[in-house]
């Protein structure tokens, strides 16, 4: 047959031109074995099939379920095929130059419980000092603020010399913004003054509010990211659960949840467009989501029948 020839063709032409694994080698051929099976059944073969045949078959995979994803890698393996059949002459067009990619949709957010959040807050300060205030302060900044980890590590010492209410931080593109310091913050910044300064030495300074031994002067985001996962694990919190960026998304998510306004959620994460802030309202409609699946008295009725 015609289209066997040419899915042999194909797939020797990927693993010597193109060194794709064995692997990659599998997953084509079964993509296209599938995408055979299914021309055959609409009176057609892979070698006649035209733009009609094949969005019928793209609407095939997200009708029974298949993940975006794997939707999207089925996507690709045709359009390569179908792309060197019409260089090697085999087909006068190619047909997917009219198909559509599947709408990936953005991952939403990991982040953290206000449980969770009160449980890492109460291991860092079981921490013996310096390490437990400067993880306390951290850490309490971080989750006041929403500051991006960059942002944080690198604040200025004048950022906190006077007890602030609020942190001027400069971010993405330079562009200054003001966010308020919650009153555990202030502490947490009062309490560790004192210790910075006798881990700097009587009379030595830095510009840096967190001062480190690397060349950029300042705790590196990698270093906090490793004390970061000590502290969870000393407060029994699953290290995969946690990163630097979780504190960031735990931020908006639970001000949102309290009521807090969108556009200031936004203004203070510093993000240009409020598309990107939107995404932890959809964090929120999840569980509410799962929650009246599983408990509203129509639920039942509401979910689709196998």
């Amino acid at each position: 047959m015609a289209s066997e020839r040419h899915t042999e063709a194909f797939l020797e032409m990927m693993a010597v031109e193109r060194a794709a694994a064995i692997n990659t080698l599998d997953a084509y051929r079964r993509d296209l074995d599938d995408l055979d099976a299914f021309l055959t059944r609409r009176g057609t073969t892979p070698h006649k099939a035209g733009a009609d045949d094949l969005s019928a078959y793209m609407r095939s995979l997200a009708d029974c379920g298949l993940a975006t994803r794997t939707q999207a890698r089925r996507l690709s393996c045709l359009r390569q095929f179908y792309a060197f059949v019409f260089a090697e002459g085999w087909r006068a067009d190619d047909p997917t130059t009219r198909l559509d990619a599947p709408r990936l949709g953005r991952p939403l957010p990991k982040y953290l419980s206000e449980a969770d959040v009160e449980q890492l807050l109460a291991g860092a300060r079981a921490l013996p000092a310096p390490n437990g205030v400067m993880m306390t302060a951290l850490l309490e900044v971080l989750y006041a603020t929403g500051l991006r980890v960059s942002e944080l590590v690198g604040l200025p010492f004048s950022a906190a010399a006077r007890d602030p209410s609020v942190l001027i931080v400069r971010g993405k593109g330079d562009k200054e913004r003001m966010v308020p310091l919650s009153d555990p913050a202030r502490q947490a910044l009062r309490d560790w003054l004192p210790v910075r300064q006798n881990l700097l030495g009587k009379g030595k300074g830095s510009r840096w509010l967190f001062p480190g031994t690397g060349k950029a002067g300042h705790l590196t985001r990698s270093g906090f990211a490793r004390a970061l996962l000590k502290v969870g694990m000393a407060a029994g919190i699953d290290p995969r659960r946690l990163s630097p960026h979780v504190l960031r998304h735990a931020f908006a998510t639970h001000l949102l949840a309290h009521g807090a306004d969108l556009r200031v959620v936004q203004e203070m994460l510093g993000h240009a467009d409020i598309a990107t802030t939107e995404i932890y309202t959809h964090v929120l409609e999840e569980p509410k989501a799962r929650l009246v699946n599983q408990h509203h008295p129509l639920a039942g009725l509401l979910k689709p029948k196998g």
